[in-house]
Parts: structure tokens; sequence; C-alpha cells
């Protein structure tokens, strides 16, 4: 008889690890729910990081754009801001 309990043990032990892996917490489906999620996660942040690239590079453009229309400002018409002072030196 006792024979007979370490097998029956045996078992429904291997049953419950069974039930686990297809049924509960870190079961092969929801490990599966989980990576797809995470894939859907990752294009978003991508999509994001794209974005948020292309901002930077507008924002250092218009930045780069404005100083640049400025010293041409400066060099070529001789405009100054309202606070400076232009002292023009020739050599002859």
């Amino acid at each position: 008889m006792a024979s007979r309990v370490v097998p029956v043990i045996l078992l429904a032990l291997l049953g419950i690890l069974h039930a686990q892996l297809w049924f509960g917490r870190g079961s092969i489906s929801e490990v599966s729910r989980l990576q797809q999620k995470l894939e859907a996660q990752k294009i978003h942040n991508d999509e994001a990081q794209r974005v948020n690239d292309q901002l930077s590079a507008e924002v250092r453009d218009l930045q780069e754009g404005l100083e640049m229309v400025e010293e041409r400002a400066r060099f070529e018409l001789g405009m100054v801001k309202s606070n400076e002072i232009f002292v023009h030196i020739t050599t002859k």
C-alpha cells in the first residue's frame, strides 16, 4: 500500500505543476501576452523617440538659424541691438 502512495503523490505534484504551467501566474499564455505587450510598448517608445529627435533637430535648426540671421544682419547691414553701441574702425 505504501508503494502505491508515492506514485500517486508524484502524479498529483506533476498535475499541480502542469496546471501552474498552463493556468497559473507566469503561465505560458501570460508570458506570451506580456511579450506582445512589451513589443507594442517598444514600438510606441521607438516612435516617441523618433518624434523627440525630430523636434530636437527642429529646435536646433531654429536656434542656429536665428543666430545666423542675426550675425548676417550685424555684419552686412550694420544692425545693432537697442542696448549696444556700434563702433566701426576703418584702416587706411
